[in-house]
């Protein structure tokens, strides 16, 4: 089947549409919104994947500034 994403105005049209919902026995379910661009996201765990894997460089906090 599909999925289908959608996006209420308001909270009267949420309660409607989650009645309609249930009317019809379609299962449905809310997921938390992220204040983050699911982009940026992705390319933060790409990072830390690759930090894990033993990719990246390692700066010595000395020198730092030189």
């Amino acid at each position: 089947m599909e999925t289908l994403i959608v996006h209420p105005k308001d909270q009267k049209q949420l309660i409607a549409i989650k009645a309609f919902l249930r009317a019809l026995d379609v299962s449905f379910k809310k997921e938390p919104a992220s204040p983050y661009n699911p982009d940026f996201v992705a390319k933060i765990k790409r990072g830390e994947k690759a930090s894990k894997a033993g990719k990246g460089v390692k700066v010595d906090v000395e020198n730092l500034w030189k």
